[in-house]
């Protein structure tokens, strides 16, 4: 499998192969498949936001905040952790010293 380098931003949800074309936070080293499947992740985690965005403005009284973000965290949980998984190793330390990574992600 031939991988190349992308360039990612959970803030910008991207995954590009140029380096200069939009700000990112992480390089990684993926297939062409590997990249798409992140592109997916983002845009879950987009979703999962959007959906958490009423329970922030409009809040439940008998809904705790945990349970309003946990779909949220979830998804992007995964997203660091297939960041992780693909991510140079000068990601991969950067992931690790800012600890990015869950607890249960972290043995992946």
């Amino acid at each position: 499998m031939d991988k190349s380098v992308y360039y990612v931003s959970v803030h910008g949800r991207s995954v590009l192969a140029e380096r200069g074309a939009s700000a990112y936070e992480w390089e990684i080293q993926a297939t062409a498949e590997e990249a798409e499947q992140l592109r997916m992740q983002l845009e879950r985690l987009q979703e999962k936001e959007e959906e958490a965005f009423p329970g922030y403005v409009f809040p439940w009284p008998d809904t705790p905040e945990e349970s309003t973000n946990a779909l949220f965290q979830s998804s992007l949980d995964g997203v660091y952790s297939t960041i992780h998984q693909l991510g140079t190793p000068e990601t991969r330390s950067q992931m690790e010293q800012f600890r990015l990574l869950s607890q249960d992600t972290e043995s992946i």
